[in-house]
């Protein structure tokens, strides 16, 4: 195995599983629904090289020895820790409507976002009350966790529980570099200095477009309002549009 710039085992095309915790020596096993998900439908066989990781860093390489009904039992090869990446990203997503909010976070999560908030903006069509705000985060969080696997990144973004714009602004008041993405900003986020250290977080509005109290909330938290282009994207995809630009400035630079 060689490194990678990351310092993560290249491992060509090996399968990344998440649980909950890892043990800290002897073999490991993939049980519950990452294990059925290994033996029903990947079918991995003895020998199959995979990774596992405990979502938060902490990654184990190695070899299936068997598979079976209890899941998928793993000979340790390599363990190690995988820092995570700088700057931390945080999106701000209003919650945007019908099935798009785990669209949102999926995208996200392949682009490297360290922590999702949702956001009960004032013109969100969706709203999350009662029950509903715990079934929206898990939601979210299980979108997290599949996009994780996915894109095979050892760290599973966290994601919050449901934020009020006052919550919003205290976030931004903490963050090295606040933005908010406002198809009426003048300055492009192209123009941006952006920090290669500390926390970025990017606010995306909802499909109805952000009212002038949030705008001025906002700036008086000490956020920016920039433009990514010409066009008006989707709320479920700005984000990730965001991410991308972001990351070619930062993590993609070297």
């Amino acid at each position: 195995m060689t490194s990678a710039d990351n310092g993560v085992p290249e491992l060509g095309g090996a399968p990344l599983f998440i649980l909950d915790a890892l043990p800290e020596t002897g073999d490991v096993l993939v049980d519950g629904a990452e294990g059925r998900h290994a033996v029903d439908v990947l079918r991995l066989t003895p020998g199959e090289r995979i990774r596992v990781s405990d979502g938060h860093g902490s990654v184990a390489d190695g070899e299936v020895l068997g598979a079976g009904p209890e899941g998928l039992r793993v000979a340790v090869r390599a363990r190690y820790e995988v820092p995570p990446q700088t700057p931390e990203f945080v999106l701000v997503q209003a919650l945007p409507k019908g099935d798009r909010g785990p669209l949102a976070v999926d995208l996200a999560t392949e682009l490297g976002v360290d922590r999702i908030v949702p956001w009960a903006a004032s013109r969100c069509v969706t709203r999350w009350r009662d029950e509903r705000v715990a079934k929206g985060v898990a939601k979210w969080r299980s979108a997290a966790h599949a996009a994780s696997k996915q894109s095979r990144r050892p760290h599973v973004p966290e994601v919050t529980d449901l934020m009020t714009t006052r919550e919003v602004c205290g976030l931004l008041g903490e963050a090295d570099l606040s933005l908010v993405l406002h198809e009426q900003a003048r300055r492009p986020l192209a123009d941006l200095q952006i920090p290669k250290t500390g926390t970025v977080a990017v606010v995306v509005g909802p499909e109805g477009g952000l009212t002038d109290g949030e705008v001025v909330a906002f700036r008086a938290a000490g956020a920016q309002a920039v433009r990514l282009g010409a066009e008006v994207l989707r709320t479920s995809t700005a984000g990730a549009a965001a991410l991308a630009a972001l990351s070619m400035r930062t993590r993609w630079s070297h």
